[in-house]
């Protein structure tokens, strides 16, 4: 999944600008970071493989026992296993609505989290003068979002103070406005940092790149 096919020039435009509309009330430093899926998830194929295979196994079976299938030899009444395996491994690796129902919930959540982090340590969002960096992530695959923030924001906004941002910016992504729910998401931290009183300095610069910034993983 390219997150860049989804995202148009105007979008990143809107997004860019949202970002520096935020940063200019506040000291925050938004990044904004999408990717494609944080997780290659090599096993979906397989496990779309055997499912299809039973499924066409089933239904062999069912067709037999209702006299559809008598008389038919071994090699016909396993052709619906070796089908349904191929249908179940190309639906599984090429459909990301069949590939994530195939993938825990909580396994999507964990591999969202750990490519949030690592995005955070990869565009060095700690790198501001006075720690208010903020990481506004989003991966389309997983349909999940994870906010973070550093030190100097994490003294003054509680954690669980993001979950509407998170929760609001994932229905967007399941209704298929990533783009818009992203610049949305960008002012709601802006306003969000507006009342906890995350003030500009007159000295303040503008740290890190509004940019968004898209990868495939």
């Amino acid at each position: 999944m390219d997150p860049r096919q989804l995202f148009t020039e105007a979008d990143l435009a809107a997004i860019r600008q949202a970002t520096a509309a935020a940063e200019r009330r506040t000291s925050g430093e938004i990044v904004a970071y999408v990717v494609g899926r944080c997780d290659p998830y090599p096993e979906l194929g397989w496990v779309g493989a055997a499912l299809g295979a039973l499924t066409g196994a089933a239904l062999a079976g069912m067709a037999h026992a209702a006299g559809g299938l008598w008389g038919a030899g071994p090699l016909w009444l396993s052709l619906p296993a070796f089908a349904g395996a191929a249908v179940g491994f190309v639906l599984a690796a090429r459909t990301p609505a069949v590939g994530r129902r195939l993938v825990p919930p909580a396994t999507l959540t964990h591999r969202a989290r750990l490519r949030a982090e690592a995005a955070f340590l990869e565009e060095v969002v700690f790198r501001t003068r006075e720690r208010t960096g903020i990481l506004v992530f989003v991966a389309l695959f997983e349909h999940r979002a994870v906010v973070l923030g550093d030190a100097g924001i994490n003294a003054v906004v509680a954690q669980d103070a993001w979950q509407g941002i998170v929760d609001a910016l994932v229905a967007g992504i399941r209704e298929g406005r990533p783009a818009a729910a992203l610049r949305e998401a960008v002012e709601a931290c802006g306003a969000l940092l507006d009342q906890h009183n995350v003030v500009r300095r007159l000295d303040d610069s503008d740290e890190l790149s509004d940019a968004p910034r898209l990868r495939d993983r």
